[in-house]
This record gives structure tokens, sequence and C-alpha cells, in this order.
């Protein structure tokens, strides 16, 4: 009786949290999925039953795949420089003999972290800008006046100027959970691998990089699940444009819904992202589940 009462108390105590679960996570999920086969104006309030047409559409539809090409872009340039930049960054500042200069120079590589995006991509948009922006006047100051672009006013600039703006914004954050990995290393690991003569390169590779595989999958996970849900650098930066180059799924769901009136078909955009976010997460969750360090 004892042990039923436990389990009924422990019950108790999860219900509460699964509701909540289902009634603002589980139960949108499954709402969105129902909207997606539908043409649904969300002005006049009329709906129609169309059934996987918006999949269809959404197959043939150029600018869908241009923005999917965009987030997947978005994501490999975050995981090598928010990932694998980031990690080197930390190991090289973990490796400073001075307690003040590390504490130092993890609060200047973080500042960056604690600006809102909107307001990065603010201050960005400004030091983009053509005629009067930081750095194209930089650019002429020391000679290199012919790299000089429209930044964000490009095809071929735009989407690569935003990702820059990002990876500047967020790598601190990364780096300093990095450093937080690599102080819960055993220093005695350290030590013996000295003694053995082992440089500071080779202990990276064989004594770091082992020992902090795990915070390098969450690392991984968060990063490319966030990058394909990119929204606020873009709507400040470009909107999109300029002709839907910079567009990302989360820009042109928005773009789908609310401008061009076309609800159901933003459905399917949102549950495309939802699929790829969490086929990217039960992966990464796998990984880091086999190759969990113990010591």
């Amino acid at each position: 009786m004892r042990t039923i009462g436990k389990r009924a108390l422990g019950l108790a105590w999860v219900v509460p949290a699964l509701v909540l679960v289902g009634v603002f996570v589980y139960f949108p999920l499954a709402e969105n999925l129902g909207f997606s086969t539908l043409k649904w104006d969300i002005y006049s309030g009329s709906q129609e039953y169309v059934g996987f047409a918006n999949y269809t559409k959404l197959v043939e539809d150029p600018v869908f795949w241009r923005s999917l090409g965009n987030n997947v872009l978005y994501a490999v340039v975050s995981i090598v420089f928010q990932v694998f930049g980031a990690l080197v960054l930390a190991a090289l500042i973990e490796g400073v003999r001075s307690e003040r200069w590390q504490r130092l120079l993890r609060a200047i590589y973080f500042i960056p972290s604690a600006i809102s995006l909107t307001v990065a991509g603010l201050l960005f948009y400004f030091i983009y800008e053509p005629d009067l922006g930081l750095l194209n006047h930089l650019l002429q100051a020391v000679g290199l006046g012919g790299l000089s672009h429209s930044w964000l006013g490009e095809e071929s600039t735009a989407m690569p100027a935003i990702i820059a703006m990002s990876q500047w914004q967020g790598f601190g954050y990364s780096t300093l959970l990095f450093a937080v990995a690599i102080q819960r290393i055993p220093r005695e690991i350290y030590q013996a691998a000295a003694l053995d003569g082992t440089g500071p390169v080779r202990r990276f590779f064989h004594v770091t990089l082992p020992l902090v595989r795990e915070m390098t999958g969450v690392m991984s996970m968060v990063t490319i699940s966030g990058a394909f849900q990119v929204f606020n650098e873009v709507m400040v930066m470009t909107s999109g444009g300029p002709d839907n180059s910079t567009q990302v799924l989360g820009t042109w769901l928005y773009r789908s819904g609310f401008v061009r009136n076309d609800f159901g078909y933003a459905a399917a955009i949102a549950t495309v992202i939802f699929v790829v976010t969490l086929g990217i997460a039960v992966a990464q969750l796998w990984v880091a589940r086999r190759r969990r360090v113990a010591w």
C-alpha cells in the first residue's frame, strides 16, 4: 500500500506538467497539421478542405526551396563557427594561465550575446549601409574600395551578410558553454598528458575534444535546430529581399500566412520546420547517448 501511495503521489506531481505540455505543445502541433490541409482565409474566416494540396504546392514552390537552402547554409556555417570555432576559442581561453585574463576574455566574447538579435540586426543594418556604413568606409580606408558592396541590396551578398551578423552575435555564448565543459575536465588528465610530453595541439585533439563530446552534441543539436528557426535577423535586415534571396522558412511562413493570406500553406511550412527540427533532435540525442562520457 505504501508503494502504491508513493506512485500515486509521484503521478500527482507529473500529471499537471503533462497536461500543460499536452495543451500548449502537442495540441497546437496536431491542430497545425489539420490547418495544413485547409485553404484558409484568416481575414474572412472561410475554410476549404484541400487535403495535401498545400504540400504539393510547397514542393513546386521555388521560394520554399530557396528558403530551405538558406536555412541549410545557415546551419552549416553555424556548426563551423558556433560549435567547432567556439570550441577552439574556449580551449585557447582556458589555456591562458592567468585566471584574471581568462575572466576578461570570457566577458569580452560574451558581450555580443547579451545584445538581442533585433538590436544586433539594426546595428549591422547601419554597418552594411552602402554610403554611410562603417564596413565600406573601412574597406576604402585600407585601399580595398573595390570590394565595397551594397551588402544587403545584392542577392550575392545579402544572405552571407546576415549569417555573418548572426555568428558574431551567438559566437560568445557557445564559447562560454564550451569553456564550462572544459573546466569540468579533471586537471590531472591534462597534467598526465603534459608529463608524457604531449603538446597543446595533441592535448586538444586527444584530451579536450573527446571529453567535451557531450557538450559538442548538445551544441550541435541546439545550433542546427536554431538555424531552422531563424526569423528575427532576416526580418529586421532584409525582410527576405532582395527578390526573395534571403528568405528562410520562418520568414516565408510569415509572408505566406500574414501577407499573402494563405494560412493553410503557412501551416504546411510550419509542419516541415517541425519535422526537420524533430528529426535533427532525435538523431543528435541518439548519437549523444551512444557517445556519453564518464570519468
